[in-house]
């Protein structure tokens, strides 16, 4: 009876060890699954960064591919990540909008006229409604949109060089080849 005991901690320890083994073998932590993958981004209303009196929703995002960037001046990475983006706007015609998330609007706009300001457009999502709509884990997140503002890629964490060339950039490829071509275009 005394050795079974012996064979209890053994286990409890190839137990740690299987399931440590499990959560280590994720191929990227930065592409964690998400739930609007394939779906509609969701519906929301929100003030523009530094025009609380101008709302933007949905329909701001249709029309044409875009990246929707989730981004704060408290976040590090979202300072490295940005040059990378002030990089794609320059040159390539995707378009890119900010969501500034749980930020301070004063911060924001002083970040934006520092280092220079890659979006479209940026929404303000101070209280963090929208990140919750959009699962958001924290900042950096970006959410590339078809032109009917389906979500086709999700990217937990910067966006680097890399990032764009080998996951991003392909997928924009395929969404501009796939757009029906326009009479007279």
């Amino acid at each position: 009876m005394k050795r079974t005991g012996l064979f209890i901690p053994l286990g409890v320890f190839l137990l740690i060890i299987i399931i440590g083994y499990a959560g280590f073998s994720l191929t990227d932590p930065h592409q964690l699954p998400s739930a609007l993958l394939g779906k509609a981004f969701p519906e929301f209303t929100v003030p523009l960064l530094g025009d609380s009196g101008t709302h933007v929703d949905r329909s701001a995002l249709l029309g044409k591919p875009v990246l929707v960037n989730v981004w704060a001046t408290w976040c590090p990475t979202c300072k490295a990540e940005h040059d990378e983006l002030m990089r794609i706007n320059a040159l390539s015609e995707l378009r890119i909008v900010g969501v500034n998330y749980k930020d301070d609007e004063r911060l924001a706009l002083k970040w934006l006229a520092d280092y220079g300001d890659p979006y479209d457009f940026t929404m303000q999502d101070l209280d963090g409604s929208l990140g919750v709509e959009l699962g958001v884990y924290g900042a950096p997140e970006s959410f590339l949109l078809n032109a009917e503002g389906t979500v086709i890629y999700k990217r937990v964490g910067e966006i680097n060089r890399r990032i764009w060339e080998q996951e991003i950039a392909p997928r924009l490829a395929a969404l501009v080849a796939s757009e029906p071509v326009q009479p007279g275009g």
